[in-house]
């Protein structure tokens, strides 16, 4: 095996079985997911603990170009010098239950009722006496006021994660920020060095692109803080910084509870580096860590009135071609809407900057045709109306999302959808949740494979 990964290229995750000794079979991975389950009188390879929870907790996890020899009775790993590595049990401490379906049509309707307890999970552990508590990383004030520059690196959901966080960071910490998908970052030659700080976001940790990104900023020299869900996964240990979201198992390809978890994060950060630069005064750092803990609460709330959105896909399933507007963090969230649209109902969509309409974009508008309005602001919301009564004029079905303290979209708009108030800084957590619903429903009313959308894999390990 030594031999042959050492000529070798690419990712991979092997399990080889030899007629020569049946007794046994011997395991490696390189830039792929693979762990280890230890069980009595049985131990195991996995790409994910999902698949192994009815056997086995306790697992391992192994790093490139580890090899493993599992027998029924004995594991034992070692690396490319033939020495014995002596690797930590990582307990699992989640439910058999969590990943499965539950009673639930799809895992994805499930980890949509889930994300209250997730946010709650991510957030808890993380105030306390109504201050955030990042012991999960070593940045002292110091470090934060000799920032020169952020990267937020990631793909796909994470990206649009990462999107929402530069409005955050800019805004409340006057840092420049700069967000850049995983796949262009590492083949820009990027100007990072040691005074820049790099946020990694990936839900697996194991992400291709985004893991070649984070070596190629740390090969600079830049500081690595990573957003993932798994413990142990290879971007996390890569990272100089790490802090879990702890949204638990994930089965659905289309990210949801992941998402959220990484948006309550990015907010902690912020807020966290806010205060420790004084950009914040006590009142508006108290009431902000009073409505991240708040959030799980307002979720729930919205996902009270699901059959809200399910009677407006009734009214959609059958376009051909819907966009979403939005303006600054409305922008950012109607990413996340249209990618949530199209990877599961096949209908194509696109997001568009509101104010972008007018520069070509609205020559697609024609009778019938479907935009979804995202105004939740308040110093936008005008400008946005203005972008709706644009669409409008010329033909556009307008659903307006917008916050209950907006009474006017009823005026504009075909239909609205209606969230809770919160800090306008934390609205992004609220938005998506009609949105993530509105493209379960229209995929559910085509009937598509909705976990399992073609041509897609929950973990993207290859370029």
């Amino acid at each position: 095996m030594i031999k042959v990964i050492n000529r070798v290229e690419g990712s991979y995750a092997l399990g080889v079985l030899c007629s020569d000794y049946p007794d046994r079979f011997i395991a490696v991975r390189k830039a792929s997911p693979m762990i280890v389950g230890l069980g009595e009188n049985e131990n195991f390879i996995a790409s994910d603990v999902t698949a192994i929870l009815k056997h086995t907790r306790n697992i391992y996890y192994l790093e490139d170009n580890e090899i493993v020899v599992l027998q029924k009775d004995s594991v034992k790993v070692y690396n490319t010098d033939k020495e014995e590595v002596k690797k930590d049990v990582f307990t699992v401490d989640w439910d058999v239950s969590a990943a499965e379906k539950g009673g639930y049509e799809h895992f994805m309707m499930k980890e949509i009722e889930e994300q209250p307890k997730a946010l709650q999970n991510t957030i808890s552990p993380r105030i306390k006496d109504g201050r955030i508590v990042l012991d999960d990383i070593s940045l002292t004030a110091r470090d934060i006021k000799n920032i020169n520059k952020i990267y937020i690196v990631a793909c796909g959901s994470a990206y649009h994660v990462g999107v929402v966080g530069k409005y955050l960071i800019e805004k409340m910490c006057r840092i420049p920020v700069e967000v850049q998908v995983a796949s262009e970052f590492r083949y820009c030659d990027p100007i990072v060095g040691k005074n820049d700080l790099v946020i990694v976001i990936s839900q697996s940790g194991e992400t291709a692109d985004t893991l070649a990104a984070l070596r190629e900023a740390k090969d600079h020299g830049a500081r690595i803080l990573s957003i993932v869900n798994v413990v142990g996964s290879a971007i996390a240990n890569a990272s100089d910084d790490v802090i879990y979201t702890w949204a638990g198992p994930e089965i659905a390809v289309a990210t949801t509870k992941a998402y959220s978890t990484q948006l309550a994060v990015m907010y902690l950060i912020s807020t966290y580096m806010a205060e420790k630069l004084g950009m914040l005064t006590s009142g508006e750092y108290a009431r902000l860590v009073n409505d991240i803990e708040a959030l799980p609460d307002k979720v729930a709330e919205i996902l009270k009135s699901k059959e809200d959105v399910q009677y407006l896909a009734s009214k959609f399933y059958n376009c051909h071609s819907i966009f979403f507007i939005g303006r600054n963090l409305d922008y950012a969230v109607s990413l996340e809407g249209s990618l949530k649209l199209k990877e599961i109902s096949y209908i194509h969509s696109a997001a568009y900057a509101a104010g972008e309409l007018k520069h070509g974009t609205i020559s697609l508008i024609e009778d019938g045709t479907l935009v979804i309005a995202l105004a939740t602001g308040r110093e936008l919301f005008d400008k946005t109306v203005s972008n709706v009564k644009e669409v409008k004029a010329r033909g556009a079905v307008v659903m307006g999302v917008t916050t209950t303290e907006h009474t006017n979209m009823e005026d504009v708009a075909d239909y609205v959808v209606k969230i809770p108030t919160i800090h306008e800084m934390l609205l992004p957590s609220l938005t998506v949740i009609p949105l993530q619903l509105f493209g379960y429903y229209m995929a559910s009313l085509k009937g598509c494979d909705i976990d399992k959308p073609r041509n897609l894999a929950k973990s993207v390990t290859v370029e």
